[in-house]
């Protein structure tokens, strides 16, 4: 195919923090700019997978990464393609959908959102997409009774309380009566109705955790939800846990306080029934194994791709005889398919010398640190690598964190967070070797003790 020519788009990141990046306002980074894919839902047909597989073998580096928010990065992008990529995506019907500065996508739900899920989902995306003034970062964790997103760092979360879950719900049952507030975002792909009234459960952030609110039918919830927003955006505020106490209250003011439902249980790598949750190790891939992924959705499925908060792909098959096959295609290309692989318990951004920030190859000593930790992830402790003190791709506390310095060294944090000092600095070799030693997570601590 032919294209004609596209000029460079203009690159005007935003200096301000909190900024996240999009398709027409991409980050510079060590290896190029960045350019943020934000599918609601995280759904992508097959051919829109092969869409950004081509504008990353095209106009990047050939590498994409799928974040904690399940949306998806193309790197290496220039001032001289970026143009063409973004005019990829809008061909594929996967352009921005906002200009203000608010986020591109604002709901987050689990691999297996059943189709009442993702109605609410669409109708929390219409009422974000009227909010003006909400900060890039806000974001809204959308679950139903089947729960799988596990803890998120949500501003607020909708709970569904009534009804069944389930992917097959997804395809179109229900009867002809839409959720008020829906779009065609998700209608285009799947029916978008129900077949008996919601009631959801709302929760706003605090700095000790959500703050769950009784449940209400959906409309009054969404109603709700409207409200909270606004007033969010209102506040200056960048995340809902910072607002102080008297401004969330008078937030609140009307609403009724309820229980806190049962806590989420993030979905496991694996197969579940006709869906395989395959985690990408360390959330990367290339672009022929995207390419890869489109052809399996067609293949053994329905022909759409779910990015999951694991960064991963979801993927349903049509029967369990090609949920096998899809599970065996997918551990044979490298994906994490089982939930005892150690690759899950290491995080890892990309580092050097793919982000500026990175003061080490983290995405490269990843895979080395998992094999050294494997006894370790089998107790359930976990590890962070990250090529500085940002802690990207895991802001929370874990076993063990190595930080990135410009020297080339760790700084290590046993039982801390990216941001925790360290006067302990190690080189990555060091580092395996004293995790020898280890035998259970307790002995961290004496391991990376100085002097050694």
């Amino acid at each position: 195919m032919t294209h004609a020519p596209v000029n460079p788009a203009p690159v005007n990141p935003a200096p301000r923090r909190g900024w996240c990046p999009g398709l027409a306002r991409p980050m510079p980074t060590g290896d190029g700019l960045l350019v943020r894919l934000h599918p609601v839902a995280g759904l992508l047909t097959a051919t829109q997978a092969r869409a950004a597989a081509q504008a990353a073998r095209e106009g990047g580096n050939g590498l994409l990464d799928v974040t904690a928010r399940g949306n998806l990065q193309i790197r290496g992008v220039t001032a001289e393609s970026h143009g063409r990529v973004v005019a990829t995506f809008a061909e594929a019907g996967l352009g921005d959908l906002r200009h203000d500065g608010g986020p591109q996508r604002l709901t987050l739900s689990a691999p297996l959102a059943g189709g009442d899920c993702l109605t609410v989902v669409a109708a929390v995306e219409a009422i974000g997409r009227e909010v003006t003034g909400l900060p890039a970062k806000t974001l809204v964790a959308v679950e139903d009774e089947g729960g799988g997103l596990g803890p998120v760092e949500a501003d607020v979360w909708v709970r569904i309380t009534s009804r069944s879950s389930g992917v097959d719900e997804a395809r179109g049952r229900g009867d002809p009566a839409p959720l008020s507030g829906t779009d065609g975002v998700l209608g285009s792909r799947f029916d978008m109705k129900v077949s008996a009234p919601l009631a959801l459960q709302l929760a706003v952030a605090t700095p000790s955790g959500p703050l769950w609110l009784a449940p209400t039918p959906a409309a009054a919830a969404l109603a709700a939800l409207r409200t909270l927003l606004s007033g969010f955006a209102a506040s200056g505020a960048r995340r809902m846990r910072a607002l102080p106490a008297s401004q969330r209250d008078a937030l609140l003011a009307g609403l009724s306080l309820g229980d806190a439902p049962a806590s989420s249980i993030a979905l496991p790598a694996g197969r579940h029934g006709r869906t395989l949750v395959a985690e990408l190790p360390f959330g990367r891939c290339n672009a022929a194994l995207l390419d890869d992924l489109a052809g399996w959705s067609e293949a053994h499925g329905e022909g759409y791709l779910a990015l999951t908060p694991g960064r991963g792909i979801a993927l349903t098959a049509r029967d369990d005889a090609t949920a096998g096959i899809l599970r065996d295609e997918a551990a044979f290309a490298g994906l994490i398919v089982d939930p005892a692989d150690p690759r899950r318990a290491v995080a890892a951004c990309p580092g050097a010398p793919a982000c500026a920030s990175g003061g080490t190859p983290a995405q490269g000593h990843a895979p080395r640190l998992a094999a050294a930790f494997a006894h370790l992830a089998r107790r359930g402790a976990t590890a962070h690598v990250s090529g500085c003190p940002k802690g990207c791709a895991h802001p929370g506390p874990a076993a063990l964190t190595l930080v990135g310095h410009p020297d080339g060294r760790y700084g290590v944090v046993p039982d801390g967070n990216a941001g925790t000092d360290s006067d302990l600095l190690l080189t990555f070799g060091a580092v395996l070797e004293r995790l020898e030693s280890v035998r259970v997570p307790s002995d961290l601590r004496d391991a990376f003790r100085e002097p050694a």
